[in-house]
């Protein structure tokens, strides 16, 4: 018996599909059958966060996805997941005014990391992502160094997010200019990367990177099946 998942998604459409199959898929590998978690995803609009985001109104961003939680559970969801990583910079507040559970996909990457024995990790998402402490500071209290393209790089990993991954384009010159970011970052000491944005595991998988590449759609979608199945 599965608890049942509530994903907040649309943040953006194509990495909600990601979590989705995941969960669904990683369920047939191990079961074998159609015995699937019951899912039920809200689906946010997706201009209001990007509106909210470039005026930093960070507080109608908390606000709202406090409602798509609180839907959520009236719909029947047992605990959820913020199905995007920049969003997570307001976990706190969020979890804080919501009674559903939320599982913080920068604590599941943190577990990843230990995991892999990495002291030092790159960081590649949006530009809020990558620019603000909220990753760097979670990490920090996992004695997990973190580091970032420079400043050119950082806006270029983020103009092809935006325009993009998030659109559902997939080119081999940006998948060739992600994995030569990623050699920075491994010769300035990284011994893994995050990909710290739930679209860009549609570009770069882990044949693009001489360093492990830590897939947060993945893990967080995979935390929620284990989760789901603690019930």
């Amino acid at each position: 018996m599965y608890k049942k998942i509530g994903i907040i998604g649309g943040l953006s459409p194509e990495s909600t599909v990601s979590y989705y199959l995941h969960i669904i898929h990683s369920c047939y590998e191990t079961n074998q059958n159609y015995n699937y978690p019951e899912i039920i995803i809200y689906s946010v609009n997706l201009q209001n966060y990007h509106n909210w985001r470039e005026e930093n109104r960070w507080d109608l961003i908390a606000s709202d996805l406090v409602c798509a939680a609180n839907n959520l559970q009236k719909a029947g969801a047992e605990f959820g997941v913020i199905a995007t990583n920049t969003m997570h910079m307001v976990f706190d507040e969020v979890q804080s005014k919501t009674s559903l559970p939320l599982i913080n996909l920068i604590e599941v990457t943190a577990s990843a990391i230990e995991k892999l024995g990495a002291s030092t990790v790159g960081l590649l998402g949006t530009n809020f992502t990558m620019a603000s402490d909220f990753y760097k500071l979670g990490l920090a209290t996992h004695k997990i160094n973190t580091i970032v393209p420079n400043e050119t790089d950082q806006d270029t990993v983020h103009n092809i997010i935006v325009n993009e991954l998030v659109v559902g384009i997939i080119s081999a010159s940006s998948r060739k200019i992600y994995a030569e970011i990623i050699q920075k970052l491994m010769n300035a000491g990284a011994q893994a990367v995050i990909l710290g944005c739930t679209e860009i595991p549609l570009l770069i998988q882990q044949k693009d990177a001489n360093i492990p590449v830590i897939d947060t759609a993945k893990i967080h979608a995979e935390a929620a099946l284990q989760y789901a199945k603690s019930g």
